[in-house]
């Protein structure tokens, strides 16, 4: 019988300059938090896709 495992996590990678968003995407502003296409940004919306 397979054993459970207890818990289950996950790591979101959120890096990178962003050159591709430019000039959305900026030093201070970066991709992550940029709205595409929706009114919740990029990091919400993977979030969102992972969640239970």
């Amino acid at each position: 019988m397979a054993k459970s495992i207890p818990h289950l996590y996950a790591v979101v990678l959120a890096g990178g300059s962003g050159t591709r968003f430019w000039p959305l995407s900026r030093e201070l502003y970066p991709k992550q938090l940029l709205k595409v296409l929706s009114d919740r940004t990029l990091i919400q919306r993977t979030v969102e896709r992972i969640k239970p």
